[in-house]
């Protein structure tokens, strides 16, 4: 199975990114799964409903969030009846909506689990008992076909914890939330792909997606002039692809994926070697 799993969506920039390069990137890596971080697609703060639609109908299985799931009031509305949106799976019990659901995908059952740190974050139940909890009800190769974990955190050091403790559990375990894509895509050794962190779909000529005035401005005299706007250059699409065993369902290949926009574009290549 070929997943395409793309890093935080922020603002109309990225949107128009996801949408213009979405179909190109579904034939070229013929894609049969893709996951959206959406949590900064609606003007840097939260998602919409329209939003939503606008990345289904381009071709999105599932859209991932995080601390800003509820920055956009509507969401409380619609969350609890469109399975295909997640938010971090370890709020409390009573929170609205789901943080892990099993998908039909065109190859497959794919389980998608969503989670936050608690490194530098709101404090929310211990994600690792809760994602342990659902890849353990739910297994990989078993129940299902692949498993991909956006894990949702500030601190490398408790992402790589999540990739380890998952390890041979999931098909890929990719950190969210820091909006800079690193340089450390690999399978590890249990068979599990993993990334610190995918990047953000963003225009890169900002501050972690935000024009650069206010955010220098508050780093500089301690006081805010104004609020956080989404960059409104051209975005760069980051992501991470991994390609998955038929049968276990573990990592078989796994690459960044960056295109368009100020970073240097970086695409995987599909074509079977001679031979193969």
């Amino acid at each position: 199975m070929n997943i395409l799993f793309i890093g935080d969506v922020v603002g109309r920039r990225g949107r128009e990114a996801v949408l213009h390069h979405l179909p190109q990137l579904k034939s070229s890596l013929q894609l049969d799964f893709v996951i959206v971080n959406g949590e900064n697609a609606a003007g840097g703060f939260g998602i919409t409903s329209r939003i939503c639609q606008d990345f289904f109908d381009a071709g999105v299985d599932v859209v991932s969030t995080g601390n800003h799931v509820w920055d956009q009031r509507e969401t409380l509305s619609f969350i609890d009846n469109e399975t295909r949106l997640l938010r971090p799976i370890n709020f409390p019990a009573q929170t609205p909506g789901r943080g892990a659901w099993l998908y039909e995908g065109a190859k497959g059952r794919v389980l998608v689990v969503n989670a936050m740190g608690r490194v530098f974050m709101d404090p929310l139940d211990d994600p690792f008992a809760a994602v342990g909890d659902e890849i353990d009800q739910c297994r990989l190769g078993v129940d299902a076909d692949a498993v991909v974990i956006d894990f949702h955190g500030e601190a490398t050091s408790e992402k790589m914890a999540m990739g380890h403790f998952a390890d041979g559990r999931a098909s890929l375990v990719v950190g969210t939330h820091s909006h800079v894509p690193t340089a450390d895509a690999q399978i590890l050794p249990g068979g599990t792909a993993y990334q610190t962190d995918a990047g953000a779909t963003a225009d890169y000529d900002s501050v972690i997606g935000m024009e650069k005035d206010e955010p220098l401005h508050r780093f500089t005299s301690k006081m805010a002039s104004g609020r956080f706007t989404p960059a409104m250059g051209e975005a760069t699409l980051c992501g991470v692809f991994v390609a998955t065993d038929e049968k276990s369902g573990l990592a078989q290949r796994v690459e960044p994926v960056r295109i368009g926009g100020r970073l240097k574009e970086a695409l995987p290549d599909v074509t079977p070697p001679p031979g193969g």
